[in-house]
């Protein structure tokens, strides 16, 4: 009756040939071809380096007058942009605003690749069912994987570094824009595409002239769940060798810095506020302007 209470397993020889195969597998790979990957990728890491270079370069007046512009421009209502300048001016009183800047610039460079990336992709979940049910078995695969496990394949790759780190935020971070542009092009009415339908509207026509603009306060709450994943990794990519506040994050960590750790994590926090307050701002004004209403 032993059999009723200890599973069945495999035999942990064959078990254990079989992971050392695959391990040995990924080893061949990345000595046999590790130099064409990393040169391929090669193009990526500059574009990391041109943004972070230009936050950086950037004199803190001027980052903090464009933040304010976005601010206003998403938002229109002062309330938000004495929000956004207040939290950068905090963050640079307590000497973080090097790490803030080069944490934004990954967040930004991360948001852009999940967006270019994820919105195609959101279209083509709900144009194709036989590819849509694929990519939502891939993304249920993609949201409940543990954020660790993403760093080691990338890490057997290309070791560690910016780009690495950058790859492993936009895997964790892009299946929010997928979904939410899926959700959004189907809640678009059906009177509105039986309307377009009538005016002669081609199939395109009908997604970029109707349903794509309708969806976008949809997609705008992607792009925001988008972000926020993005900074939640920050901190699990510094263990690769990502630069910014996640680093000092982990050195806290390491070192028990209790005063290091939380204003750094403070720093986080407020990055996150920023990001979440002009997306969410700038989400609502299209939803007004969907339903009729203007300011």
């Amino acid at each position: 009756m032993d059999w009723l209470f200890k599973f069945p397993q495999l035999d942990s020889d064959s078990l254990l040939a079989v992971k050392r195969a695959i391990d040995g597998s990924l080893k061949a790979l990345t000595r046999s071809y590790g130099d064409a990957i990393e040169g391929f990728f090669y193009p990526l890491l500059k574009v990391l380096i041109f943004f972070e270079d230009i936050m950086l370069a950037t004199p803190w007046p001027i980052v903090i007058l464009v933040f304010a512009g976005i601010a206003w421009f998403a938002s229109r209502r002062w309330s938000v942009v004495a929000a956004v300048v207040g939290t950068l001016f905090a963050i640079g009183l307590i000497g973080l605003w090097v790490d803030s800047m080069r944490t934004i610039s990954l967040v930004f460079s991360a948001t852009l690749f999940s967006v270019a990336i994820g919105i195609p992709l959101g279209i083509l979940l709900n144009r194709f069912q036989r590819f849509g049910a694929a990519l939502q078995t891939l993304l249920d695969i993609m949201q409940t994987m543990p954020p660790f496990v993403y760093l080691i394949p990338v890490v057997m790759l290309l070791g560690i570094g910016r780009v690495p780190g950058f790859i492993a935020v936009v895997i964790y971070a892009i299946p929010p824009i997928i979904r939410l542009t899926d959700l959004g092009i189907r809640m678009v009415d059906k009177e509105v595409l039986e309307a377009a339908d009538a005016y002669g509207c081609s199939r395109s026509q009908k997604l970029w002239k109707v349903q794509m603009p309708l969806a976008m306060p949809t997609i705008m709450a992607g792009v925001n769940q988008t972000i926020m994943m993005a900074l939640g990794m920050v901190v699990i990519a510094s263990m690769i060798g990502v630069q910014g506040l996640g680093l000092s994050v982990l050195q806290a960590i390491a070192n028990q810095y209790f005063t290091q750790g939380i204003l750094n994590g403070f720093a986080i926090v407020g990055i996150a506020i920023i990001f979440d307050r002009i997306s969410q701002a700038y989400g609502q004004r299209l939803q007004k302007h969907r339903g009729g209403t203007h300011e």
